[in-house]
């Protein structure tokens, strides 16, 4: 185990031990980013650490965002608002009248303010809320001169700074491209890899390894294991990317249970149980887990050239484990065995 110190987090490193790995020269580490606030662990903290920045240089109230009734993302951000002290909003996906999952009520108590809409009124929402955040980036927040569309949560809460779904705007992407995922402990890594649903985490990962490129050094390749079926989720990732510039080689692969968004296999859950007991590496078999089995597989049947060191990283998303176990989706023994111990 090895650990790399920042004022706010640290990274964590282990290698896989995975059978065939070494028959095929395929090394994959794995890279948690741990901070000061466990809930903001993962990618949260890098893709929230400039809007809380800009929130506070434009003396904003707080951020209104977007996700569904087991997000990392909603949470996080109530974290980080209880934390930091400003005031969050969530606007949540869900058929359900009162909030009812354990995320939902660990935000509550966390002191964000919770509204519960349709599925089909919530996609509205979050098509609004992408459109206002590609313009931020051309007008720099609401202000004069800019013709904004009209946005309910926007004239809501005036005050506030309107954050996509999964936090995947413009200033997520430079927190991310500052994550050293190239730097593994054995040396520098062939192929960076993360889940990806939203696009923020992907398209900072391109940034990053394409600013490396700019600068004459040599970059990574990155790979996306799409966690979600979503035919546009590649354009969503170049309309986050700077425009008009050479990006790093990336490319973009589906997951492969063929389970839909927030579902799981079997063979994805024992994964990660023997993950859990065998190394001490703990994901859930929804996200990150979902897309490390897929990984694994993947090198196991040699699509990676001999030789090839990867480094994958853990965006986090474990609180969501409870959220599985709350409908009977975990056992409790699958649920403890899952859990990191305190």
């Amino acid at each position: 185990m090895f650990y790399m110190q920042d004022p706010f987090y640290q990274l964590h490193w282990q290698q896989l031990s995975v059978p065939q790995l070494a028959q095929q020269q395929t090394e994959i580490w794995l890279c948690q980013l741990q901070t000061r606030v466990p809930s903001i662990a993962g990618n949260k903290w890098l893709k929230l650490k400039y809007h809380i920045q800009q929130i506070q240089q434009h003396n904003k109230t707080g951020i209104v965002s977007f996700g569904g009734a087991f997000s990392n993302h909603l949470l996080a951000l109530a974290a980080a608002g209880h934390y930091f002290g400003f005031a969050t909003v969530g606007v949540v996906r869900s058929h359900l009248a009162e909030p009812a999952s354990p995320t939902l009520r660990q935000c509550q108590a966390l002191g964000m303010q919770l509204h519960l809409v349709a599925p089909a009124q919530y996609r509205l929402y979050c098509q609004q809320a992408e459109q206002i955040a590609r313009m931020a980036t051309q007008c720099d927040l609401p202000a004069a001169g800019c013709d904004w569309p009209p946005c309910h949560w926007q004239q809501r809460y005036p005050d506030y700074l309107l954050l996509p779904e999964g936090g995947s705007a413009a200033l997520a992407i430079p927190g991310v491209a500052e994550l050293a995922l190239h730097q593994t402990p054995a040396g520098p890594a062939t192929l960076l890899v993360s889940a990806s649903a939203s696009g923020g985490t992907l398209a900072g990962l391109i940034a990053g390894q394409t600013a490396r490129q700019a600068a004459g050094q040599s970059p990574a390749s990155v790979l996306g294991i799409a966690v979600v079926k979503d035919a546009s989720l590649a354009d969503k990732i170049g309309l986050l990317l700077p425009q008009g510039q050479a990006h790093c080689d990336w490319q973009l692969w589906q997951e492969q249970s063929g389970k839909a968004y927030g579902k799981f296999s079997q063979d994805t859950l024992q994964f990660c149980l023997q993950l859990a007991s065998r190394q001490q590496i703990y994901t859930e078999p929804v996200y990150t887990g979902k897309a490390l089995h897929s990984l694994v597989q993947w090198a196991q049947q040699g699509r990676f050239a001999a030789g090839s060191r990867l480094a994958f990283f853990h965006t986090g998303g474990l609180q969501g484990l409870a959220g599985l176990a709350s409908r009977d989706l975990l056992s409790n023994a699958e649920l403890q065995q899952l859990t990191p111990p305190v």
